[in-house]
């Protein structure tokens, strides 16, 4: 399969050096772990039940329909960690409340705290009625926030990508947070892989330009997709997280790609009644999309995404896709989540 981005190439030139040249030319399997992994990319499996499959666990004929979400519970912690202080009780019910609301089948979370963390919001969604029991928790080089997983179905192959690693400016990176890859088993004859990520704040750091940071971790989760695709080029995948950048900079270009291997963007918006078509074909129609909020610059963005491979999105249902909005989202988070409803038949 050609990787995505040979067609990147023009749109990267003003880029740092190390960047361009990385997207600009067609990377060699064999130097791909000199290039972006400090020891490759590294596999395991910590699933938090036993993973046993029967069909009561599995979507039938009768019901195919199946919903994933992707929530960023801002520092979900239950104990303080560095500079990062404990979720206060309300938050976290509130955190509660919305997922509730969303009830999704899959869950995609970002900032989780530690197993624990976890381990208490399934805890207070079970109590609730909303029963996920299947989990992966994949911590990273950051010791404070982790991805996650809660599901519905069962987890039957879980990665941690834990060790990518990349150079700028003459120094070695770490991605601050593993990219986590689980297969989930949503019907007897239908699989979904799920990719969880979260890419380099826009807050800046010294050690090099934040958005730099962010366009090298985008090149590893792009050669991470390919590498997934080039096993299966049929597969359902679907990439949710945090990618903290706009859809149109250079970090979401690369990671979305192009042609048979690239991922669409759901782009989901509010329900709040907007039906009004664009007033110019050649923009869509002006929705409210944005997932997240920066107080200091009083800036509302969209910055969380669900994006799915062509096969995936062949079974996207578009009219059952949203952005939550309710009353005291910002108790929760600074972000919204994002749902997405998919058929879970290989069309």
């Amino acid at each position: 399969m050609k990787p995505a981005f040979t067609a990147l190439r023009s749109i990267f030139r003003t880029l740092h050096p190390a960047t361009a040249a990385a997207v600009s030319r067609r990377p060699r399997s064999s130097s791909l772990n000199r290039l972006y992994f400090l020891s490759g990319l590294a596999s395991g499996i910590a699933l938090h039940h036993a993973c046993a499959v029967t069909p009561s666990q599995l979507l039938t004929d009768a019901s195919t329909e199946f919903t994933v979400a992707t929530y960023n519970v801002e520092n979900y912690l239950i104990r303080p960690i560095q500079s990062r202080a404990e979720k206060s009780d309300a938050a976290r019910s509130q955190v509660t409340s919305i997922v509730l609301q969303l009830h999704p089948d899959v869950l995609a979370l970002q900032e989780i705290g530690s197993s624990d963390a976890l381990e208490d919001l399934r805890v207070r969604l079970h109590s609730r009625g909303l029963d996920l029991p299947y989990a992966e928790f994949a911590p990273g080089h950051d010791p404070a926030i982790a991805v996650a997983v809660l599901s519905r179905f069962p987890i039957l192959r879980a990665h941690r990508h834990t060790n990518l690693s990349f150079v700028l400016d003459g120094r070695r990176f770490r991605t601050s947070r593993a990219f986590s890859e689980v297969e989930l088993g949503i019907a007897p004859a239908y699989r979904l892989i799920l990719v969880n990520a979260h890419l380099k704040s826009r807050r800046t750091v010294p050690e090099a330009d934040e958005a730099e940071i962010r366009a090298q971790e985008a090149i590893c989760l792009r050669l991470l997709i390919d590498r997934i695709q080039a096993r299966n080029r049929r597969a359902n995948v679907i990439l949710c997280g945090d990618l903290n950048d706009s859809p149109d900079s250079p970090a979401l270009r690369i990671v979305r790609g192009s042609g048979t291997g690239g991922l669409l963007d759901t782009r989901p918006s509010e329900r709040n009644g907007d039906r009004a078509p664009s007033a110019d074909s050649r923009y869509p129609a002006r929705r409210i999309h944005w997932t997240h909020y920066f107080s200091r610059d009083d800036l509302y963005s969209r910055i969380d995404y669900i994006l799915l491979s062509r096969p995936a999105a062949r079974e996207w249902l578009p009219d059952g896709s949203y952005v939550f909005s309710g009353p005291d989202w910002g108790l929760a988070s600074d972000h919204r989540p994002v749902l997405v409803r998919l058929m879970a038949v290989d069309r």
